[in-house]
């Protein structure tokens, strides 16, 4: 795995790179600690089933510069430039939580630029359940008010996984030193971006039938969000839907569940020529 450095519109982005063939960018979440640090235990096997695999920290996450603009509608236009300036005609997205709507808004903005996407844990991509009211509207807002201590760090990602034994010394260091600082600045200017924003005409859900892309959904069986009902719900408003639930895993899907989500991922973008 390679580590590297790049500009893209005036901002210094960090990425991982890792495998030859077609390209795969990896997006993670918009959680506070989020980074393309979630997705290095990953990055091997999807290169081994031919993948040229590139995982970066969006801007504001990581040790990415923060831009001015922190919507996550820059964000998915981002994607498009980060491509361009690695000289990507065309690449799969693999969106987690949070940015499994902005691999799907690209994919249906710009599908001949995206030849196959996989959705992780993306809530919002799952219809409500009949007489439970709206679901929590949680992708990007786990985090507090105040900078997270260690341990209010650990405790942010036992949430989000199902095997806790995955939260090493190494891993809880990395989260939080991602959690810290112009990130944590980042963290609350979204938050504060987001409480303007204004409501969709149409639920991305509502849409999803018209992703041209290869799409595939991934989702954990223990995740948040009564994510397992609301998923076989989906399954039975949309026959066709390419829907798969993992069993002992929760939100971190491409953690509790490494070796099953390098499959399910790995041989499904492999074959979008």
């Amino acid at each position: 795995m390679k580590e590297n450095f790049i500009q893209v519109e005036g901002l210094r982005i960090r990425y991982f790179e890792e495998g030859s063939g077609p390209a795969v960018l990896l997006l993670h979440g918009a959680s506070l600690g989020s980074s393309a640090d979630v997705w290095t235990r990953n990055l091997s096997d999807l290169a081994a089933r031919g993948l040229r695999v590139i995982a970066c920290d969006q801007p504001g996450f990581g040790l990415s510069d923060n831009p001015e603009d922190l919507s996550v509608a820059y964000r998915t236009r981002f994607v498009l430039a980060f491509m361009d300036t690695l000289r990507l005609q065309k690449a799969r997205l693999i969106g987690h939580s949070q940015s499994g709507r902005i691999a799907v808004s690209l994919a249906l903005e710009h599908g001949e630029r995206v030849p196959g996407v996989v959705v992780l844990g993306t809530g919002s991509l799952l219809p409500p359940l009949p007489g439970r009211g709206k679901p929590p509207a949680a992708e990007g807002e786990e985090g507090g008010s105040a900078e997270p201590t260690l341990e209010e760090t650990r405790r942010l990602l036992e949430e989000s996984l199902f095997d806790k034994s995955l939260i090493t010394p190494a891993a809880l260091q990395t989260r939080h030193s991602m959690s810290t600082g112009k990130n944590f600045r980042a963290f609350l200017e979204r938050a504060r971006a987001r409480g303007g924003a204004g409501k969709e005409s149409k639920p991305l859900w509502q849409r999803l039938g018209q992703v041209r892309s290869p799409l595939r959904l991934i989702y954990g069986r223990e995740d948040r969000g009564h994510a397992a009902e609301r998923a076989a719900l989906a399954m039975r408003l949309h026959p066709g839907l390419d829907l798969h639930l993992i069993d002992r895993c929760k939100h971190l899907i491409q953690w509790d569940a490494a070796e099953e989500f390098a499959a399910l991922s790995g041989s499904f973008l492999a074959d979008k020529t």
